[in-house]
Order: structure tokens, then C-alpha cells, then sequence
């Protein structure tokens, strides 16, 4: 019997690491490539170049074919580049485009939004029309035809539309499939109707049975309704977004009518980069094996929070955006009564100003049990990771969610919501079982979560118990590989044209 055939992926996203990161999308483009690749496949990926590249740290370069390449959008022509690197893991090294034009990328530090404003920029439209239009540029002068054109997000949601439009009787490309995967629906890429002309495609698009909604075009739609196939970072999330409206974000209707081309394939985590045998960025390595080590990160913790250290005393740890999507209403709503237990919470985000405000007072109310870094630094994410004992993250929705999972590999045990992937990952914890890997709110609401961070702190105080949730937590496997191979299986059922 034949072998199956390696495929050819070209994986378009607007993030990657370690480049640059704004979410979860970023930690995706890294690590699904890599091990797509480590399977057998050919991948490539293209991202814009932003001005927080570093193209001397990566040794970003031109290549000659790909140097001032032209597009039109609207009436303007925009000149571009291609430049290359590789995105080097232990395993593999794969190639990465990047899409180099300094109007449009190159002067923003910010990938979507201006920091003066605290606003999307006004030409998001055509940032990311002129990125849409660079794929087909770069197939066309490389001459290297992929099986599957993957997009991700609505700043890829054009591709499928030009696929369908200007591209779908050119030869090379008429055997091309395009995968759309949801990261997160409540971002859509919405722009006045009137920029319609700048996208270059045919009119009937224009219109509710387009790429229009509400009035306005939808580069999220775009993508939902041109791509062959649609896919979501959970399966939990892939039904919530058809069911419930608030949760399909006023697209429900149209995925509803896309259902059986619609899938849900739970991200992984890079076991490379979250594990604590492993991690350097931590103050102690330890395993399931070697659990009292963990104790080591909760000193060093602490002490960089200014924070006294108590074994029988947990710390709770969150990371996370400051936005009510992520529980942060609950959270606030609910802090006083949180602070009356015995724990020690640490925060690290950053997001709406209106809770950067409370958490600073809230540091200053209560300096001996909460402590917050307003902003994002990857060190101290892991070592939050490996000191906390207990994770909070009560989102509203959590399409998949990656601290849930990493928590869990460091068994530092989660407090969350049964939403999305959050309940696709989480195993509640069952008493009369002695089985579980978290403590689920069934109701989003103050009084569920209060509960559930009681029974939490509550089993705390087992050791024996609570160590033995720990160890079944560490050893879930949430490794990219078994993600990747379902991934590779619907590539392969796109192809086949939905054949078994």
C-alpha cells in the first residue's frame, strides 16, 4: 500500500513568535507549523513585518524574486517585498515569509492597534488586503503550489474570497483548498461598506450575500463563507458558536449554514517550551516525580512580589487580558470577598484601563495578599505557571485557551468556566471518584465562582488529596502532535473533497 502523500500547507497568519505576539494565535503559528513538519509535511508560513521585528535577530533577508512586487488597492499602487527566515525549532526549521512594506507594517510598533489611541488603525482594511493579496503573489513567483492555503483569523478572511473570485480559474491553482480556523469570533475585521473598491473583488460581493453584514463588509464573514472548510481551537466551541447567539457574535447564522463543513481541533501546547523538567525561565525544575521542588518557583514567586512565603498558604496566579471577556467583571465584582480567604493572589495582564485602575488600588488596599504586574513579560508567565498552586480563569467564552493547559502540565490547578476549550481540557473534580484536574463553574456568575475558589482552597488544605490532583493534572497530554494529526486528516478530507 502506498504511502499517504506528504502535503504541501502554506500557513498564513498576522502572528507568530517568537517574532512577535499580541495572543494565543502567536503561540499557534509556532508550534502547529513545527510539528506539522516534524509529521513529514512541507510548510511554509507568511506573516506581515511588523516594525517590532527584529530582522537582525533573525536574520530576516531579501530574496531577489521576491523584491518590489505590485499591487493594487483601490486606485493606489503599493509597492512590497518578500523577505525570508526560518523559524528554527529543535526538530525542524521551517520557512517563513515575511510581507515587508513600511507604510503599512514596517513604521507600526502595534500590530493591529494604534498605542496613541488605543484604536484599531483607520487603514486596517487596506493593511490587510495588500497582506491577502501578497499569498497569491508568492505562490505565483515561487512556483511552489500548496495542497492547502491555511488562514487564520479575520485578518487572513479575504484568501478564501480571492480564491473563489479572481483565482478560481487559474490553472496552478484550481486543486487548492482553503482552511479558515477561528481563533477568536469576537474580533471580525468590520469596515465601511464604501471601501469595497479598495478589495479588487468582483461587486456581487458586495452585499449580504457577500462579504457584507450589518451594513458594513466583514472580513470574518469573508472567510466563513468562501473557505472550503472552517475550523475552531476547541470542539466545545465549534457548537457553542452555532447554538448561542451572544456566543456566535452575530455570525451564528452563517456558520449554522456551514455546520458540516465546520470542525473543532483543540490546540495543543509546545511541550518544548511548557514543561517544567525542562523550563529554563523557572527558578526549580521539577516533575509529578519530583513535586516538592515546585516549591522552590512559590518561594521565588513570592519573593518577587514582595509577597511572604507560606507552604500552607496558596497563591493563586492569573495571566491573562484585563477584559470582562475573561471573567474580569466576576473577578472584580468579587474581589473583596476573594481577598477575605487565606491565599495570596498575583496578576499579570494588561487590558481595559478600567481595571488597570481597580487592580492598582486594589494592590494598595490589601499590599500583604495582592500583587499585580500591569503588563506582559514571558518570564514571568512561567515561573507564575511553576509557583502558583492554583490558576484562575473565569472566562465569559474561551474559544480554546493555552494557561488552563499549561497550568495543568505544571500542576498548578485551575479554577475556570465550563465554556469553549476551558471544558474541552478541564476535568472537574469528582470527590467520590478522586478523579479530576480542576474546579469548573457549571454558572457564570460571583457566587459559582466563589464556590468553586472555596472548594479549591478547601482541598488545599488535604495534602494528600490535593497532591493527587496535582499528579493527575501534570500528566494530561496536551501535546501539539495528537492537534496536528487531526489537522493533517482534515487537510487530507478537504482534498479528497469530503470523501472518507
Amino acid at each position: 500500500m502506498a504511502a499517504p502523500k506528504k502535503l504541501k500547507i502554506l500557513f498564513v497568519t498576522s502572528e507568530v513568535l517568537p517574532f512577535v505576539k499580541t495572543g494565543g494565535l502567536a503561540d499557534v503559528s509556532q508550534a502547529l507549523p513545527q510539528t506539522l513538519m516534524e509529521l513529514g509535511h512541507e510548510i511554509r508560513i507568511v506573516v506581515p513585518k511588523y516594525g517590532a521585528i527584529d530582522e537582525r535577530k533573525y536574520k530576516i533577508h531579501e530574496i531577489v524574486r521576491l523584491k518590489d512586487l505590485h499591487t493594487q488597492i483601490g486606485e493606489k499602487d503599493v509597492v512590497y517585498s518578500l523577505r525570508s527566515c526560518f523559524l528554527t525549532g529543535p526538530k525542524t526549521k521551517v520557512q517563513i515569509y515575511f510581507l515587508d512594506n513600511h507604510e503599512y507594517f514596517g513604521s507600526r510598533k502595534s500590530l493591529y492597534v494604534d498605542p496613541d489611541t488605543n484604536s484599531d488603525y483607520p487603514d486596517n482594511d487596506e493593511r490587510f488586503i495588500l497582506f491577502s493579496r501578497a499569498v497569491f503573489e508568492l505562490i505565483k513567483e515561487l512556483g511552489w503550489i500548496p495542497d492547502i492555503i491555511h488562514c487564520n483569523e479575520w485578518q487572513c478572511g479575504l484568501i478564501p474570497a480571492y480564491m473563489n473570485t479572481l483565482y478560481k480559474d487559474n490553472p496552478y491553482l484550481r486543486n487548492v483548498k482553503t482552511l479558515f480556523t477561528i481563533h477568536n469570533l469576537a474580533y471580525q475585521g468590520f469596515f465601511p461598506k464604501d471601501i469595497f473598491y479598495k478589495t479588487g473583488l468582483p461587486e456581487e460581493l458586495n452585499s449580504e450575500a457577500g462579504i457584507e453584514i450589518y451594513g458594513r463588509l466583514n472580513f470574518m464573514k469573508s472567510g466563513l463563507v468562501y473557505s472550503d472548510a472552517i475550523n475552531t481551537v476547541s470542539e466545545t466551541y465549534s457548537h457553542e458558536i452555532c447554538q448561542n447567539e451572544v456566543m456566535g457574535a452575530g455570525l451564528d447564522r452563517i456558520l449554522t449554514s456551514r455546520k458540516h463543513d465546520l470542525y473543532g481541533i483543540l490546540n495543543g501546547i509546545d511541550d518544548k517550551i511548557w514543561n517544567p523538567e525542562l523550563d529554563p525561565l523557572i527558578a526549580k525544575n521539577y516533575s509529578d516525580k519530583k513535586l516538592s521542588l515546585k516549591s522552590n518557583n512559590k518561594k521565588s514567586l513570592c519573593e518577587k512580589f514582595n509577597l511572604l512565603y507560606d507552604d500552607n498558604v496558596p497563591v493563586v496566579g492569573i495571566i491573562s487580558r484585563l477584559v470582562d471577556g475573561k471573567g474580569f467583571d466576576l473577578i472584580a465584582d468579587a474581589f473583596d470577598e476573594i481577598m477575605s480567604y487565606n491565599l495570596k493572589l498575583i496578576l499579570l495582564g494588561n487590558g481595559d484601563k478600567k481595571y488597570h485602575s481597580i487592580f492598582e488600588q486594589m494592590q494598595k488596599k490589601y499590599p500583604e495578599k495582592f500583587a499585580c504586574l500591569l503588563g506582559y513579560d514571558e518570564e514571568l508567565a512561567h515561573l507564575i505557571e511553576a509557583g502558583a498552586d492554583i490558576f484562575l480563569m473565569p472566562s465569559r467564552y474561551e474559544p480554546c485557551g493555552l494557561n488552563q493547559m499549561y497550568s495543568q502540565v505544571y500542576g498548578t490547578i485551575p479554577v475556570v468556566s465550563y465554556t469553549g476549550g476551558l471544558a474541552d481540557t478541564v476535568e472537574k473534580y469528582d470527590e467520590q471518584q478522586r478523579s479530576g484536574t480542576g474546579f469548573v463553574m457549571q454558572k457564570y456568575d460571583k457566587e459559582h465562582l466563589l464556590d468553586e475558589i472555596r472548594k479549591a482552597l478547601s482541598y488545599y488544605s488535604d495534602k494528600d488529596v490535593w497532591n493527587n490532583i496535582v499528579v493527575s493534572a501534570m500528566n494530561k497530554d496536551f501535546s501539539w502532535t495528537t492537534s496536528a494529526k487531526k489537522y493533517v486528516d482534515l487537510y487530507r478530507r478537504m482534498i479528497q473533497g469530503g470523501e472518507e
